[in-house]
Protein backbone atom coordinates (compact mmCIF):
# COMPACT_ATOMS: atom_id res chain seq x y z
CA UNK A 1 0.00 0.00 0.00
CA UNK A 2 2.81 2.42 0.87
CA UNK A 3 4.48 1.76 -2.51
CA UNK A 4 1.23 2.61 -4.31
CA UNK A 5 0.86 5.87 -2.38
CA UNK A 6 4.42 6.89 -3.28
CA UNK A 7 3.80 6.10 -6.97
CA UNK A 8 0.55 8.08 -7.00
CA UNK A 9 2.18 11.07 -5.26
CA UNK A 10 5.09 10.96 -7.73
CA UNK A 11 2.71 10.74 -10.69
CA UNK A 12 0.67 13.69 -9.44
CA UNK A 13 3.83 15.77 -8.99
CA UNK A 14 4.93 14.91 -12.53
CA UNK A 15 1.53 15.79 -13.98
CA UNK A 16 1.52 19.05 -12.05
CA UNK A 17 4.96 19.96 -13.41
CA UNK A 18 3.87 19.15 -16.97
CA UNK A 19 0.78 21.33 -16.73
CA UNK A 20 2.70 24.46 -15.71
CA UNK A 21 2.28 27.12 -18.36
CA UNK A 22 4.50 30.09 -18.95
CA UNK A 23 3.15 33.56 -18.27
CA UNK A 24 4.18 36.94 -19.63
CA UNK A 25 5.95 37.53 -16.31
CA UNK A 26 7.97 34.34 -16.85
CA UNK A 27 9.09 35.52 -20.29
CA UNK A 28 9.67 39.21 -19.59
CA UNK A 29 13.34 40.12 -19.90
CA UNK A 30 16.16 40.76 -22.35
CA UNK A 31 17.06 38.23 -25.03
CA UNK A 32 19.87 37.87 -27.56
CA UNK A 33 20.20 35.57 -30.53
CA UNK A 34 22.34 32.49 -29.99
CA UNK A 35 21.29 31.01 -33.33
CA UNK A 36 20.43 32.97 -36.47
CA UNK A 37 20.83 31.00 -39.68
CA UNK A 38 19.33 30.85 -43.13
CA UNK A 39 19.30 27.87 -45.43
CA UNK A 40 18.69 28.03 -49.14
CA UNK A 41 19.09 24.67 -50.85
CA UNK A 42 22.30 23.13 -49.50
CA UNK A 43 23.81 26.48 -48.47
CA UNK A 44 23.54 27.51 -44.81
CA UNK A 45 24.59 30.95 -43.61
CA UNK A 46 25.39 31.60 -39.95
CA UNK A 47 24.45 35.27 -39.65
CA UNK A 48 25.82 35.66 -36.13
CA UNK A 49 29.26 34.57 -37.39
CA UNK A 50 28.84 37.15 -40.18
CA UNK A 51 28.27 39.95 -37.64
CA UNK A 52 24.47 39.98 -37.33
CA UNK A 53 22.72 40.42 -34.01
CA UNK A 54 19.27 40.34 -32.52
CA UNK A 55 18.64 41.96 -29.15
CA UNK A 56 15.08 42.07 -27.88
CA UNK A 57 13.54 43.11 -24.57
CA UNK A 58 10.06 41.91 -23.62
CA UNK A 59 8.14 43.68 -20.86
CA UNK A 60 5.40 42.08 -18.77
CA UNK A 61 3.09 44.81 -20.12
CA UNK A 62 3.48 43.34 -23.63
CA UNK A 63 5.91 45.88 -25.10
CA UNK A 64 9.15 45.22 -26.97
CA UNK A 65 12.31 47.14 -27.69
CA UNK A 66 15.55 46.20 -29.35
CA UNK A 67 17.33 45.90 -32.68
CA UNK A 68 17.91 43.46 -35.49
CA UNK A 69 21.16 44.10 -37.36
CA UNK A 70 22.27 42.22 -40.49
CA UNK A 71 25.43 43.38 -42.29
CA UNK A 72 24.70 43.67 -46.00
CA UNK A 73 21.11 42.58 -45.31
CA UNK A 74 19.30 45.18 -47.43
CA UNK A 75 18.45 44.45 -51.06
CA UNK A 76 20.99 47.07 -52.17
CA UNK A 77 23.74 45.40 -50.10
CA UNK A 78 23.76 48.00 -47.34
CA UNK A 79 23.39 47.03 -43.70
CA UNK A 80 19.92 46.26 -42.37
CA UNK A 81 19.23 47.79 -38.94
CA UNK A 82 15.66 47.49 -37.68
CA UNK A 83 14.13 49.00 -34.55
CA UNK A 84 12.10 46.29 -32.81
CA UNK A 85 9.95 48.65 -30.75
CA UNK A 86 6.44 47.22 -30.67
CA UNK A 87 4.38 44.64 -28.86
CA UNK A 88 4.38 40.93 -28.17
CA UNK A 89 1.71 38.40 -27.22
CA UNK A 90 1.71 34.98 -25.60
CA UNK A 91 -0.89 32.34 -26.48
CA UNK A 92 -0.18 28.98 -24.88
CA UNK A 93 3.51 28.50 -25.60
CA UNK A 94 3.53 30.63 -28.75
CA UNK A 95 4.94 34.17 -28.85
CA UNK A 96 4.20 36.59 -31.67
CA UNK A 97 5.66 40.03 -32.34
CA UNK A 98 4.28 43.21 -33.88
CA UNK A 99 6.60 46.07 -34.79
CA UNK A 100 6.67 48.71 -37.52
CA UNK A 101 9.90 47.42 -39.08
CA UNK A 102 9.38 44.90 -41.88
CA UNK A 103 11.25 41.90 -40.46
CA UNK A 104 10.87 38.14 -40.54
CA UNK A 105 10.55 38.19 -36.73
CA UNK A 106 6.98 39.44 -36.95
CA UNK A 107 6.17 36.77 -39.53
CA UNK A 108 7.33 33.75 -37.48
CA UNK A 109 5.63 32.44 -34.35
CA UNK A 110 8.16 31.62 -31.63
CA UNK A 111 7.87 28.72 -29.23
CA UNK A 112 8.49 29.80 -25.64
CA UNK A 113 10.43 27.76 -23.14
CA UNK A 114 11.84 29.04 -19.86
CA UNK A 115 14.56 31.50 -20.89
CA UNK A 116 14.39 30.64 -24.60
CA UNK A 117 12.36 31.55 -27.70
CA UNK A 118 12.78 29.46 -30.88
CA UNK A 119 11.36 29.87 -34.36
CA UNK A 120 11.72 28.57 -37.87
CA UNK A 121 10.04 29.90 -40.99
CA UNK A 122 10.45 29.61 -44.74
CA UNK A 123 10.19 32.67 -46.96
CA UNK A 124 10.58 32.42 -50.76
CA UNK A 125 12.48 29.15 -50.38
CA UNK A 126 14.80 30.41 -47.63
CA UNK A 127 14.47 28.81 -44.18
CA UNK A 128 15.25 31.11 -41.26
CA UNK A 129 16.08 29.65 -37.83
CA UNK A 130 16.34 31.84 -34.74
CA UNK A 131 16.97 31.02 -31.09
CA UNK A 132 16.76 33.88 -28.60
CA UNK A 133 18.05 33.21 -25.09
CA UNK A 134 17.54 35.32 -22.01
CA UNK A 135 20.59 37.44 -21.18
Amino acid sequence: MRKTAVLIAGSLALLSACSDTLTVDDLAGSYSATTFTTQEGDATTDWLAAGASIHLTLTAAGNTSGHLFVPGGNEDGSDFDADLTGTWALAGSQVTFEHAADTFLRDMPFTADAGRLTAEGTFSGVTVRVVLERD
